[in-house]
C-alpha cells in the first residue's frame, strides 16, 4: 500500500463520519456500484469465489450476487469509518446472537475459548459487542504498509477494546498465555496460503487454512468455536456452533487438519446460505493456476 492509499483511506474515515447517517450508506452504495462496474481484480475475484460457493447460478444471477456482495463489502467499510461514533448501546442493541452460551460458558469457567470465523459481515461489531457486554478479546493482526495505517487501525480496535497482536513469531505465545487465563481469542481463519496453510476441502476444492486456532486449542485446551458474521437490515447476526473436539489420537499435525477441516466445513455451509456477507475479494482455493508464494 502506498502513501496515497493511506490518505485515501483518512479521508473517507473523516468524510464517512462527518455526512449524516442515510447520505453515508447511500454513498457507500454508490461507490459499491462503481467498483462492480469498473470490473477490476477484485471485483472478478470476488465473482470467481461466489461462482464455487453458488455453483450452477446463471450468469445473470451471479453478477447480482457480485454486485451485492460488493455493496455488502462497502457497508463494511462505511460501518468501520463511522464505528468511532457509535456508543456502547447502540453496539449491544444491533447485534442478535444464536448460541451465546457456547462462548459465555467457557469464559465464565475460565477455560479460555477461541472463536475462528470467515471474512464475514461485520467482524469488528461482533468484537466490540463482547467487549461492550464485559468480555474483552485479543486478536491479531497482518502488518500493514504503510505504518501510519497499521497503527490507524490498531488503535481503532483498541478504542473498540481489543487487544490486537501484530502478526509476527511471538504472537502464538501471547495467544496461549491469554487462553490459559480463561480469556477469549478470535481469530479469522478463512484463507492462508504460505507454506504454514493447513490444506482442507473447502466447499468440494482443495484450500488452506491456518492452523492457529486448532494448534491453540490443542496446546492449551481451550474449546475452539466457530462463527459467521452476517447483516441484518439493521446491525448484525452473529452465529456460534458447538465446540471442535480435538481427536483423542494421532499425531498433532493429524488432529490440527482433522479440526481445520470442520472449521472449513461450517465455513463453507454459512457462507453458502449467506454469501453476500462473505466478504473475499483475494484467492481462497489452491487449485488451477496456483503457484505457492505466500499469499496474494
Amino acid at each position: 500500500m502506498s502513501v496515497l492509499t493511506y490518505w485515501g483511506y483518512a479521508i473517507a474515515w473523516k468524510i464517512i463520519r462527518l455526512l449524516p447517517e442515510a447520505s453515508a450508506y447511500k454513498l457507500a452504495d454508490r461507490v459499491a456500484d462503481f467498483i462492480y462496474k469498473k470490473n477490476g481484480k477484485q471485483v472478478d475475484r470476488l465473482r470467481t469465489n461466489y461462482a464455487r460457493i453458488k455453483p450452477g447460478l446463471s450468469s445473470d444471477l451471479l453478477n447480482d450476487l457480485t454486485k451485492e456482495g460488493m455493496r455488502s463489502y462497502l457497508r463494511y467499510w462505511c460501518d468501520t469509518f463511522r464505528f468511532p461514533s457509535w456508543s456502547n448501546e447502540r453496539i449491544l442493541k444491533t447485534v442478535v446472537v444464536e448460541g451465546e452460551h457456547l462462548l459465555r460458558d467457557p469464559i465464565q469457567a475460565s477455560r479460555g475459548c477461541i472463536v475462528a470465523l470467515p471474512h464475514a459481515g461485520n467482524w469488528d461489531h461482533a468484537g466490540a459487542y463482547f467487549c461492550a457486554s464485559g468480555i474483552p478479546l485479543t486478536t491479531v493482526a497482518e502488518h500493514l504498509d504503510p505504518e501510519k495505517l497499521f497503527r490507524k487501525f490498531l488503535q481503532y480496535r483498541t478504542a473498540i477494546g481489543m487487544e490486537v497482536l501484530d502478526l509476527n513469531s511471538r504472537s502464538a505465545a501471547t495467544l496461549s498465555q491469554r487462553l490459559r487465563a480463561g480469556k477469549l481469542v478470535a481469530l479469522v481463519a478463512d484463507r492462508d496460503l504460505s507454506n504454514s496453510g493447513v490444506p482442507a476441502n473447502f466447499a468440494g476444492f482443495p484450500a488452506k487454512m491456518p492452523a492457529g486456532p486448532a494448534l491453540l486449542s490443542i496446546q492449551t485446551s481451550a474449546p475452539l468455536i466457530t462463527a459467521y458474521v452476517k447483516y441484518e437490515k439493521v446491525g448484525i447476526r452473529i452465529i456460534f456452533e458447538p465446540e471442535i473436539a480435538i481427536p483423542s489420537s494421532g499425531t498433532n499435525a493429524e488432529k490440527v487438519a482433522a479440526m481445520t477441516q470442520v472449521m472449513a466445513a461450517r465455513f463453507a455451509k454459512q457462507i453458502t446460505a449467506s454469501p453476500t456477507d462473505w466478504h473475499m475479494l483475494q484467492r481462497i482455493w489452491v487449485d488451477g493456476d496456483f503457484v505457492e508464494r505466500g499469499g496474494e
